[in-house]
């Protein structure tokens, strides 16, 4: 009794870390707002990112976003896209440093911009893209930090503000960033070009090669009919020679 008592309660056991393994696979990762880019955001240009806002609540609506625009690496311009049941307002500031865009001096940059519902905003179980025109992307950066407010309809505000940090494991409330990519090489489609020329010359060659071998067949097989002709020619001449002779005789 007691070997079986025992074994019950192995059983029970492990089938209750079995069910606590699986409601840990089960629950469902912890998602926040992100930024990508649509396409390459490199460094010195120009790009369209998106804020992707999932709603994380089961009673409750997300109806406003507000995304602070970096003041370390300020961008000249930031152009939201209009979305059909959201307002948008755009904040900007003055610079301590002007910025040189094209040889314009930008003394002011949008700090934020904010996106309010009026309709329903963003219910549960779905997800919402703000996209947002950008540049100049900076040159001596990695990465751009955007921090952002996140409301709800019942009033409750999450700040996705803290910035992750390399090596170390992603925050609670990690801020929105976007990774900015090595700036366009001009030099690479030069020397995609000339890699084109090299690989078409074996080609070209080849092509050549092929042809004179063509045209040395078809010269041999001119010169082969052209012997041919004349010893039928030959023959011909002869026979007639011959034909005649008998004729004579006869």
């Amino acid at each position: 009794m007691k070997a079986i008592s025992r074994k019950t309660s192995r059983f029970a056991t492990v089938g209750a870390l079995a069910g606590a393994a699986v409601l840990a696979v089960s629950v469902p990762a912890f998602a926040h707002v992100t930024v990508q880019p649509e396409g390459t955001a490199a460094r010195g240009g120009y790009t369209v990112v998106d804020f992707k806002v999932p709603n994380e609540r089961d009673n409750a609506s997300t109806t406003k976003l507000e995304v602070n625009f970096p003041t370390d690496h300020p961008l000249s311009s930031v152009a939201p896209q209009p979305i059909d049941g959201w307002k948008i307002q755009i904040t900007k500031s003055k610079l301590a440093k002007p910025l040189q865009v094209h040889g314009k001096a930008i003394s002011e940059a949008v700090t934020k911009v904010t996106w309010t519902a009026d309709g329903k905003g963003v219910e549960p179980g779905y997800f919402q893209k703000f996209p947002v025109s950008i540049g100049q992307l900076p040159e001596d950066a990695d990465q751009l930090v955007f921090k952002a407010l996140q409301t709800y309809s019942d009033k409750e505000v999450v700040r996705w503000i803290e910035v992750p940090q390399k090596g170390q494991a992603e925050p609670d409330k990690p801020a929105p960033v976007l990774q900015l990519a090595a700036a366009a090489d001009s030099e690479a489609p030069a020397a995609a070009t000339q890699q084109a020329t090299d690989d078409a010359k074996p080609v070209a060659q080849n092509t050549t090669a092929t042809s004179m071998s063509h045209m040395s067949s078809s010269d041999t097989t001119a010169r082969v009919l052209g012997i041919v002709g004349i010893v039928v020619g030959v023959a011909g001449m002869a026979y007639g020679v011959f034909a005649s002779r008998r004729r004579t005789t006869a």
